[in-house]
């Protein structure tokens, strides 16, 4: 690893060292990573403009593929750009608060995207389980409420973590051997007592990610219960297809991030580069499919994003109205 002396006025900073033991190919791994991201946006920006410009999708399903979208786009954005900066120009520097502030929106953010997920599990119950109650049930004013309730949550759950550490010492080799400032990375730059902090990261990593799946394992038993009951096999055929999409944003983001998150803690045999560049596609990968196989499995989006499509390529018809 690179050395970094750090001068007295240089005391106020981190070095985040993008991927550790790779550091010559930083240049050629940015070549995916930005990929990734682009087309992330661009497949959830789609999303966001379609469903703000067609009135028949204002429905509480588009609403949470809505918020889906946005804590996509928010997430990736909180730390890819820092990273392609590590990568293209070797900007290393970070602030102890620019740190911090990343470390606080990133979690926060990852945390409101599991909320969502949450809630689109609830969505999906509703829809199988109780079909003629959904319109009363599930509103878009309510789904709003589910929306800030798990923003407010996520909040009130991460706001902690900087401020715990914001008052501890540093270590004078202050290098982060990481593409962005996770909560641990930064804790174990700490020449104090990190046990709070070290608890509380484990104790809210369990708490958070340990109630969403529960609540979705729940949902998704309900739903199973449901189904079977029914003896149609065509009504379970149009069940399945209705959770697809769900059910693959699910196992993109719970599996990967849980194993990231213990690995970070426990995985000491594990080699720094492979935690890291799969911390990273954590956060980059989902965002850039979700939009592709929400726009496959759901005809009337796939519909609506199709004809925005013919109408951007094809040549506009000019209308002659008889005099």
């Amino acid at each position: 690893m690179e050395n970094f002396n750090l001068t007295p006025s240089e005391s106020s900073i981190f070095i985040l060292t993008g991927i550790p033991g790779l550091e010559a190919a930083h240049v050629w791994i940015s070549i995916p990573f930005s990929m990734f991201y682009i087309m992330g946006l661009l497949g959830n920006f789609t999303v966001l403009f379609v469903v703000g410009k067609e009135q028949s999708l204002h429905k509480p399903m588009y609403l949470l593929l809505c918020m889906l979208a946005l804590t996509d786009i928010t997430t990736s954005t909180s730390f890819v750009p820092k990273t392609l900066c590590i990568f293209w120009f070797n900007l290393k520097s970070i602030t102890v608060k620019g740190c911090l502030t990343q470390m606080f929106f990133f979690h926060t953010l990852s945390t409101i995207h599991s909320a969502v997920l949450v809630t689109m599990a609830f969505d999906r119950y509703v829809a199988i389980c109780n079909p003629l109650r959904y319109a009363t049930i599930l509103t878009n004013a309510r789904i709003v409420k589910l929306g800030l309730l798990g923003m407010i949550r996520a909040v009130l759950f991460i706001l902690p973590f900087p401020l715990l550490l914001r008052g501890k010492p540093f270590c004078a080799n202050r290098i982060i051997p990481h593409t962005y400032c996770d909560h641990i990375a930064v804790a174990k730059m700490s020449c104090g007592d990190i046990t709070a902090s070290r608890v509380y990261g484990l104790v809210m990593a369990f708490v958070i990610i340990g109630f969403d799946l529960m609540i979705i394992g729940l949902s998704y038993g309900l739903i199973i219960r449901a189904v079977l009951r029914i003896s149609s096999k065509e009504a379970h055929q149009k069940a399945l297809n209705t959770c697809t999409a769900h059910i693959c944003a699910l196992l993109m983001a719970y599996p990967v991030g849980l194993f990231s998150t213990l690995t970070h803690r426990f995985g000491q045999g594990i080699a720094p580069h492979v935690h890291i560049i799969l911390s990273n596609f954590n956060y980059l990968i989902p965002p850039m499919l979700n939009p592709i196989i929400y726009g496959v499995k759901t005809k009337e989006l796939r519909d609506k994003v199709l004809k925005y499509i013919r109408r951007m390529y094809s040549p506009r018809a000019v209308d002659f109205k008889p005099s």
